[in-house]
C-alpha cells in the first residue's frame, strides 16, 4: 500500500504558539541580546586578526596526486639524477647574436648565478650546454632551463624569491621568465589584485539589490553585515586550515565569494520571514521565535545540502579540490551559523524598526497583488500550470539544446594562457613556442632507477633506439648517446653523464606535439605502452596531464554518487516524497549541463567573449573546473529548491490542495529566490571579472547556474512538473512514510 502526504487545514484566528529547539534557541539570543553582540563582537575582532595573514601562506598547483605515475617520476628524477624536466625558464634576448663574446659572458654569469642558488637542482643554458636547440634561429634569443627543488608549493615559493632578481637587463641581455613555477606565481598575485577589485564591484551591487528587495534600508543592511561577517569567518578559517593542509590560493576567491553569497542569502529569507510574522501580529520576541523556527530550519537544512554536495570534492585526491571542499563546507556552516546566531539578537534591538527608511513602500502598495497574494508570481505559477506542457516542454527543449555543446567540450591542465593576455609570463611563453619547439621545455621523462648504462648498454640502447622511432618523436637523449628516427645521431659525450646515477638512468624524449594537447597525451600513451627492458616511470607535463584526467574520471563516478544519494535521502526526509526528490535531481541536472554547454560555447569555442572579458583562447577547458563548477552550482541549486519546497509544503499541508500550494509557494519565495539569486549571481560574477580565465570561467559559469535555475526552472520548469505530477508530487510507499513520519525533519 501507498500513501501520500496528509493534509491538516489550519484552524483558530490568531498566530500559533511558537514552539520547538530553534524557537527556544531564539528567545535565548532575544533575551540576552546584548551580550551575544559583545560576543559575536569579540569573535569577529579576534577572527580578523588571525586571517589577516592567510594570503601569505596559500599554496599553488595541487591539481596531480602524489600518487600518479608522472609525480613519482619527478621526485626519482630530483633525488637520484638531480635533473627533471624544468619549472622556470628564463627567456633570454640579445641586442645581437646571443653567442657573441659580451653576450656569451653575460649568459654564461647568468647560468652560474641561478645554478648556485639554493633549492635550484640544476639551470642548463645554451651557454653552458651548447645546445643548439637552446637559441633560437635568428641567434638573438637564448633560453635557461632551471628545476626547482620540492614540490609544487615549494617551487613556487622559490620562484616568487627567485625571478625578481633575474629579469630585466643584465648587462646585454634583457631576461623574462616563464614555466610552472612562475605561471604560480603571477597567478597568485593577480587572484589577489582580482579578488579585491571582486570585492569592490559585488559589495555596493549587493546592497542595491537587497534595498530593491526590502525597501527598507534598515532591513537591506542586516543580510550585508551578517555576510561581513562570515567573509571576516572565512578569512580566519583558511588561516587556520593553512596549519594543517595545504590550500589553493584560488581558495582565498573562492570560498570568499561563496560565504559573503551564502549568507546573505540566508539573513535575506529570515529577515523576510520576521517581516511577514510582525505583520502577522505577532509580538517582536515571538516573531524572531516564529522566524528561526521556520525559514531558520530551512536555513540550517538548506546549508546541509551545500554542505554535502561540496563534500563530493573529497573523493579527488588532489589538494587544489580537496581544499576548496575543506574551506568551502566549514565557510558555508560560518554563512549558517551567522545567520542563525547573529540575526536574532540584532532583529531583537531593532523591532519594528526593521521598516525604517522604506522608501520604496508607497510603491508597493500600489502593486497589484502586493497585499492580496495574487502578485506576479502566483499568476505566473497559474499561467504555467494552465499549459504545463507547452511551456514545460519548451523549456525543458531549450535546456536540451544548451548541452549539446558540452557533448565536444575537450579539457586540459592549466598552462600559461590562464593568465591575461600580455602578462610576463604569457609573453615569454609565447616566445618559447613561437622561436623554439615548446616540447623541448617539457619533454616526456622515462626514468629506469634499476638500469645501469654501465651493466645494461645493448638493453639501453635498443630502447632508446626504440623510443625515438616513435611516430612525433625529434631525438631522445640519453647516457648512451642522442637517437633520432631509429638510429644514434650522436654519441655519448660528457653531457651524457647527467642521465646516469646511483646504479640506474634516465632518459629526455622529446616529440613535436604540444605536450598540453589530445596529441601530447596520446604521445604520453605510446611511449609507457612501449615495452621497456626495465621497471621505468614515465614523467614530464603530457603523462602529468594523462594522470590527472585518468584519476579525475575515475573518481568522478563517486563523487556523482555521493551527491545523488545524499540529496535524495535528504529531500526524502524534508518532503516525505519520493517523487519530489527524483524530479529535483532531474532539474538540476538539466539545468547544471545546459550551464556546461553555455561555457563551452564561450570559453573552449571562443564565442561571445565580450560578455566575459578578453582572455587567451585555448580551445581546452581547464579540466578541474567543471568538477568543482558542479559541486558548488548543484549545491546553490538544491538551495534553492529547498526555500521554495518548504513553502510549498508548508501551504499543501495546511489545505491539500497542491496547485494552491504550487502558487502559494512561488508567490511567497519567487521574489526572494530571484533576489538570492540574484545576489549570489552578482557575488560569484564579480568572478568573472578576475584577469585569470580560470577565475572568469568558474565565475561565469556558476552565476549562469545559479540564474538559469532561479529563473528556467525554478520559475517554469518546477510548476509545470508540480502540475503534471500532481498528487503524486507527495506519494511515497508506506514503509518509508511510516519511516519519514519516525526520522523526517519536522518544524519541531
Amino acid at each position: 500500500m501507498s500513501t501520500t502526504i496528509q493534509a491538516h487545514p489550519e484552524t483558530g484566528d490568531g498566530p500559533a504558539p511558537v514552539t520547538g529547539r530553534l524557537a527556544s534557541l531564539a528567545r535565548v539570543l532575544v533575551d540576552r541580546r546584548r551580550i551575544a553582540m559583545l560576543l559575536v563582537g569579540l569573535i569577529a575582532v579576534a577572527a580578523a586578526l588571525v586571517g589577516a595573514s592567510v594570503e601569505s601562506k596559500l599554496s599553488s598547483g595541487g591539481y596531480t596526486p602524489d600518487s600518479a605515475e608522472s609525480i613519482k617520476a619527478d621526485r626519482l628524477l630530483a633525488g637520484q639524477f638531480h635533473a627533471g624536466a624544468p619549472n622556470l625558464v628564463l627567456v633570454v634576448r640579445a641586442d645581437g647574436d646571443v653567442g657573441d663574446g659580451e653576450a656569451a659572458a653575460a649568459g654564461r654569469e647568468l647560468t652560474g648565478k641561478v645554478a648556485a642558488t639554493p633549492g635550484v637542482v640544476y639551470a642548463q643554458s645554451y651557454w653552458s650546454a651548447q645546445d643548439p636547440t637552446l637559441r633560437s634561429a635568428d641567434g638573438r634569443t637564448a633560453l635557461v632551463l632551471v628545476k626547482l627543488g620540492g614540490d609544487e608549493s615549494q617551487s613556487y615559493h622559490l620562484a616568487r624569491d627567485l625571478v625578481p632578481t633575474l629579469v630585466g637587463r643584465h648587462g646585454p641581455l634583457d631576461v623574462k621568465a616563464t614555466g610552472s613555477a612562475q605561471v604560480n606565481s603571477e597567478a597568485d598575485e593577480q587572484s589577489a589584485l582580482d579578488l579585491k577589485k571582486a570585492e569592490v564591484l559585488a559589495a555596493p551591487l549587493t546592497l542595491i539589490i537587497l534595498l530593491a528587495t526590502f525597501g527598507s534600508l534598515v532591513a537591506a543592511s542586516l543580510p550585508a553585515l551578517v555576510g561581513v561577517v562570515s567573509v571576516v569567518g572565512t578569512y580566519a578559517v583558511l588561516r587556520v586550515l593553512t596549519e594543517a593542509t595545504s590550500v589553493s590560493v584560488f581558495a582565498l576567491n573562492i570560498t570568499t565569494a561563496l560565504g559573503f553569497g551564502l549568507a546573505v542569502d540566508y539573513s535575506l529569507f529570515i529577515v523576510t520571514r520576521y517581516r511577514e510574522e510582525l505583520d502577522a501580529g505577532r509580538t517582536v520576541t515571538e516573531a524572531v521565535a516564529a522566524s528561526l523556527r521556520s525559514a531558520g530550519r530551512t536555513v540550517l537544512f538548506s546549508a546541509l545540502t551545500v554542505v554535502l554536495s561540496l563534500s563530493a570534492l573529497l573523493v579527488f585526491p588532489i589538494y587544489f579540490l580537496r581544499s576548496l571542499a575543506y574551506a568551502g563546507i566549514v565557510v558555508v556552516v560560518i554563512a549558517a551559523a551567522s545567520s542563525v546566531l547573529v540575526l536574532p539578537p540584532l532583529l531583537a534591538l531593532i523591532g519594528h524598526r526593521i521598516d525604517r527608511f522604506d522608501v520604496f513602500a508607497p510603491v508597493r502598495r500600489r502593486l497589484p497583488g502586493s497585499r492580496t497574494g495574487n502578485g506576479l508570481w502566483h499568476r505566473l505559477a497559474h499561467t504555467v500550470m494552465r499549459r504545463p506542457v507547452l511551456i514545460g516542454g519548451g523549456v525543458a527543449l531549450l535546456l536540451a539544446a544548451l548541452v549539446l555543446p558540452f557533448t565536444q567540450a575537450r579539457f586540459a591542465l592549466m598552462d600559461d594562457r590562464v593568465l591575461p593576455r600580455g602578462s610576463a609570463s604569457q609573453v615569454a611563453s609565447d616566445t618559447v613556442r613561437a622561436e623554439f619547439h615548446g616540447a623541448q621545455t617539457s619533454p616526456v621523462v622515462v626514468v629506469a632507477p634499476a638500469l645501469d648504462p654501465a651493466r645494461s648498454q645493448a638493453e639501453l640502447t635498443d630502447y632508446a633506439q626504440r623510443l625515438s622511432a616513435i611516430p612525433h618523436t625529434q631525438r631522445v637523449d640519453s647516457a648512451v648517446g642522442t637517437f633520432a628516427a631509429g638510429n644514434l645521431a650522436a654519441p655519448a659525450g660528457p653531457a651524457s653523464a647527467a642521465f646516469a646515477a646511483g646504479g640506474g638512468s634516465w632518459l629526455s624524449v622529446v616529440s613535436d606535439v604540444d605536450p598540453g594537447s589530445s596529441a601530447g597525451e596520446a604521445y604520453a600513451r605510446a611511449v609507457r605502452a612501449l615495452p621497456a627492458p626495465a621497471d621505468v616511470l614515465v614523467g614530464g607535463d603530457a603523462a602529468t596531464q594523462v594522470d590527472t584526467k585518468a584519476m579525475l574520471s575515475g573518481r568522478l563516478p563517486w563523487a556523482g554518487a555521493i551527491i545523488a544519494v545524499s540529496m535524495l535521502v535528504l529531500l526524502f526526509l524534508f518532503s516525505g516524497s519520493v517523487v519530489i526528490p527524483l524530479k529535483q535531481l532531474i532539474l538540476n541536472m538539466l539545468s547544471l549541463t545546459a550551464s556546461f554547454g553555455a561555457m563551452v560555447y564561450v570559453f573552449q569555442d571562443g564565442h561571445l567573449k565580450w560578455l566575459v572579458g578578453d582572455f587567451v583562447h585555448t580551445g581546452q577547458l581547464e579540466v578541474t573546473v567543471p568538477i568543482l563548477m558542479f559541486c558548488v552550482a548543484f549545491g546553490l541549486s538544491m538551495d534553492y529548491s529547498v526555500f521554495l519546497l518548504s513553502r510549498i509544503r508548508e501551504e499543501y499541508l495546511a489545505t491539500g490542495d497542491n496547485t494552491r500550494a504550487v502558487a502559494f509557494g512561488m508567490e511567497r519565495t519567487g521574489r526572494l529566490i530571484t533576489a538570492a539569486a540574484l545576489i549570489v549571481a552578482t557575488v560569484l560574477g564579480a568572478l568573472a571579472t578576475s584577469e585569470l580565465s580560470i577565475l572568469k570561467l568558474l565565475g561565469a559559469g556558476l552565476a549562469l547556474a545559479v540564474l538559469i535555475d532561479a529563473t528556467l526552472v525554478r520559475g517554469l520548469l518546477v510548476p509545470a512538473a508540480m502540475r503534471l505530477l500532481g498528487e503524486a508530487n507527495w506519494w511515497a510507499p508506506a514503509p518509508l512514510r511510516r519511516l519519514h513520519a519516525r526520522f523526517g525533519l519536522t518544524e519541531d
